[in-house]
């Protein structure tokens, strides 16, 4: 049976589908025959007629996962809005029957599979007048664990906290913490790693400096993630 791990983040643009390439690619590199899937993308890269998932491709591309981008998700807009924004703004009817049923037929071909979700996990992927379904809703119907990625830097204690809560409310296991963007050298980084494990119990399981190529976790760490 598959084994599969979710990211998500305290917000947008905190570095999830960066710190995703870099699972990914350890990954592999520690024989792991590890897929990616990423449900809904907003924020596509439109050349000419052509919309490409850069989310997707940048994963596939660093991770040299054998597999077209395309084939990493179930829904794609180009517009950098929050998922149920674009699909109203596009007459897109986003289905969960199709994501969950994508997932398990790209899950087939791995061992395991890391899917990214799409902001933080409070993200909205569907609103109509009777319903509203969040990234959290989705990470409970897939029923993953989750490992979330922060930043490093100024924000981080409260940012952490607020989204550790929310997920142990609605009864989601979290595996650990990444901090991006940390730098070793900084004083407050180093108290806000101190400080999030501190209030949270939960461990920072890695740190990644800016622009680092590699991530520095043990095969047997990066293994027992995957649930």
């Amino acid at each position: 049976m598959t084994k599969q791990l979710f990211i998500t983040a305290t917000g947008t643009d905190i570095g999830k589908t960066y710190i995703s390439a870099l699972l990914v690619k350890k990954m592999i590199e520690y024989e792991f025959n590890c897929g990616y899937y990423k449900p809904v993308l907003s924020g596509a890269i439109r050349i000419g007629d052509v919309i490409i998932p850069g989310d997707c491709k940048y994963v596939t591309d660093i991770s040299g996962l054998n597999i077209k981008p395309t084939e990493c998700l179930s829904y794609c807009f180009e517009e950098a809005v929050s998922p149920h924004l674009a699909a109203q703004r596009t007459g897109t009817n986003i289905s969960i029957d199709k994501i969950l049923n994508d997932y398990n037929n790209l899950s087939k071909r791995y061992d395991y599979v890391l899917i990214e979700g799409a902001g933080g996990i409070t993200c909205p992927i569907i609103s109509t007048e009777n319903k509203v379904y969040l990234m959290s809703d989705l990470i409970k119907d897939l029923k993953v664990n989750v490992i979330i990625v922060a930043d490093g830097g100024l924000g981080t204690i409260n940012s952490v906290l607020t989204t550790v809560e929310y997920a142990k409310a609605r009864g989601i296991n979290i595996e650990g913490i990444i901090l991006n963007k940390y730098d070793k050298t900084d004083f407050m980084h180093k108290d806000n790693l101190k400080m999030v494990e501190k209030l949270t119990g939960i461990k920072v399981i890695a740190t990644i400096a800016k622009d680092d190529k590699d991530i520095d976790i043990s095969k047997q760490i990066l293994e027992g993630l995957f649930n």
